[in-house]
Parts: C-alpha cells; sequence; structure tokens
C-alpha cells in the first residue's frame, strides 16, 4: 500500500514538472509592468512569427469556467487585482491558467500588441506578431467583449488606446457607447 501512494506521488511530481517546463521559455522572463503589475519581457530579439511560450493552465468545461470566471472576478473586485486567467479554448473547453508555472498569464494586454495567442488542438502557444527587441514587454490582444467594457479599463498607454480592453473588431461599438455617455 505505501509503495502505491509512493509510485502515485511520483507519477504526480513529473507530471507537475513536465507542466512546469511547459510553461517556461528561454525567450523571456517576468519582472515589474508600467502597464499593470507583473509583466513578460523578451530575453533576446525575437523574430516575427516566433513560438514565444505556452499558455498552460488546467482544462475545464464551459461551466466550470464560467463558475470560476465569476469567482475570480469578485476577488479581484475586492483585491483590486485583475486575476482571471480563464483562456477559451473551444466551445467546450477553456483553459484555466490561474497556476504558478504558467508564466505565460502575467502577460498584458495592449490595444497595440506584439503578440498573438494561436491554438493548437488543446493547447495555447503566444506568438510574436512582429520583431520584438530584447528588453521589450511582450503583449497581446485580450479580446473582452464589448458587453463587459467597463468592468476592463485599459493601461497600455498605446497612440491610439481605447481606454478599455476590447476587441479590435467591437471597438466601432466601444465607441458609440462612449459618445453616448459623453452626450449624456
Amino acid at each position: 500500500m505505501k509503495s502505491k501512494k509512493l509510485l502515485e506521488e511520483a507519477s504526480l511530481a513529473k507530471k507537475l514538472k513536465r507542466l512546469w517546463s511547459r510553461g517556461q521559455s528561454d525567450l523571456c522572463e517576468v519582472r515589474g509592468s508600467r502597464i499593470h503589475g507583473r509583466g513578460v519581457y523578451a530575453l533576446q530579439d525575437i523574430p516575427a512569427a516566433t513560438k514565444i511560450i505556452e499558455y498552460v493552465g488546467e482544462l475545464i468545461d464551459k461551466k466550470e469556467s464560467e463558475r470560476r470566471a465569476w469567482a475570480q472576478h469578485a476577488k479581484s473586485q475586492e483585491s483590486g487585482d485583475a486575476a482571471v486567467y480563464i483562456f477559451t479554448l473551444t466551445d467546450k473547453w477553456d483553459i484555466d491558467g490561474n497556476v504558478p508555472w504558467n508564466t505565460a498569464r502575467l502577460i498584458n494586454h495592449s490595444c497595440d500588441p506584439n503578440c498573438e495567442a494561436w491554438i493548437e488542438g488543446k493547447r495555447i502557444f503566444i506568438h510574436s506578431l512582429r520583431d520584438i527587441a530584447a528588453g521589450e514587454e511582450l503583449t497581446f490582444d485580450y479580446a473582452f467583449d464589448v458587453e463587459c467594457w467597463e468592468d476592463h479599463p485599459c493601461l497600455c498607454g498605446r497612440d491610439g488606446c481605447v481606454g478599455f480592453i476590447v476587441s479590435r473588431e467591437q471597438w466601432p461599438q466601444l465607441r458609440e457607447f462612449l459618445d453616448a455617455r459623453e452626450d449624456v
């Protein structure tokens, strides 16, 4: 009985080590960010279309995703820390990246991103959109839905920033909401 438990613990340790390894990259590191809290920065020049790092976490169904997203959002409202790391994968599945070995969860949003997420099967990888200089902060467009625009102010500071984290395709609709608010 004791040896079975030791084998299970060793198997779990191997699995966690593999997951940790998948969430690391020699191309980037975490440090303080002017955008928000901590961010991920290029350790060297990264050419366009380079696979930089995997976004890792627990594979969860949509029902569990919804439950966790609301719980994490409520916690972030209390603490002020915007820490919801649910990433849409498919119509049925999401990845909850709220695990300490997921370096990519700390990549901040920008209205003018230098990276994008590519879904490959049941995995998500962050790729460079353009050449990225060593020391530059990695960013991607979180593409939140315009329905919750007020909950997600953008702090990217880029030229052309719309002020809220909303998918680029929904910027015209966001501008209509903002214009209507100013008319009141």
